[in-house]
């Protein structure tokens, strides 16, 4: 697994040499432009509007747009000396909290952590800690150039880095438009939902839940690297009939059809009883 940032972790006076490997990976398939006369691939060129030409990497400088087409200059050697200086900061577990009191949006980036050469001992006293008491660190770290608020937390007897969003960088919900203040949901519409979700509910297993558009795109370039015949499938069926005009019949409809589809329990095994010896006096 590729080791893509080398550091410490500090919570009190202890120090942790680690290593993080990336959690996660994309799965998206990329697609290429290309012209459709000769297929050759599309090339994007950086160019200057203003000098009407081509700009070349070394004539490009960084900057912050503070205002309508009023910048500031960043230079190289600046922005070095700052990623520098932060880097250089061990990663400190400043305070440990419960996982719950924390909302999944403010979650961003998952890492496994691995030890470096000589942390393995106090790699398995912070896991063993964080195991015993339920809870995960908070932490500072650089990634990228950018400082980034974490969390450090057990996942599968593996330390594991969650990067999390700021405060400020979680939009407020007060602006996010159209939704109602009140709820006047009928209680039988609310009933009928809440016996749905019932009906749903089920336990989380990863290993069922499939990219089903991923699978059908790789299996359609499949085809036609082979030169075979492709034939898209219809849409599915919607989940309720094409008559279902207003919400109490969209839910009736939906618990009718979770009922026939979820699979009946399996019968308990019956009870063996024991017949007890006599014993003889």
């Amino acid at each position: 697994m590729h080791t893509m940032w080398k550091g410490t972790i500090s919570f009190g006076l202890v120090n942790i040499p680690v290593k993080m490997h990336a959690a996660t990976e994309n799965k998206d398939i990329k697609l290429r432009q290309l012209h459709k006369e000769c297929q050759s691939p599309i090339k994007y060129e950086r160019t200057c509007p203003n000098c009407d030409r081509e700009v070349k990497n070394d004539e490009i400088v960084k900057a912050y747009e503070y205002g309508k087409d009023k910048f500031v200059i960043l230079d190289e050697e600046d922005l070095e000396a700052l990623k520098k200086e932060q880097a250089d900061k061990a990663v400190e577990i400043v305070d440990f909290v419960k996982l719950e009191e924390i909302d999944p949006i403010y979650f961003e980036k998952s890492y496994f952590l691995s030890p470096n050469e000589g942390g393995g001992k106090a790699y398995g006293l912070l896991r063993s800690a964080l195991k015993d008491t339920s809870k995960i660190g908070i932490a500072k770290m650089i990634i990228r150039s950018k400082e980034q608020l974490a969390v450090i937390r057990v996942y599968e007897n593996t330390l594991i880095v969650e990067t999390i969003h700021y405060p400020d960088e979680v939009r407020q919900v007060k602006d996010v438009p159209n939704i109602p203040e009140e709820s006047n949901t009928a209680k039988k519409e609310l009933d009928t939902a809440k016996m749905l979700i019932e009906q749903l509910t089920t336990t989380f297993e990863p290993e069922k839940y499939n990219d089903d558009y991923r699978t059908a795109l790789l299996e359609l370039i499949e085809a036609k690297k082979n030169n075979e015949d492709v034939v898209i499938g219809e849409n599915k069926p919607s989940t309720t009939d094409d008559n279902v005009t207003n919400l109490m019949d969209a839910l009736e409809a939906s618990l009718d059809k979770a009922k026939k589809n979820k699979p009946k329990p399996k019968p308990a095994k019956p009870k063996t009883t024991k017949s007890k010896k006599k014993v003889a006096k």
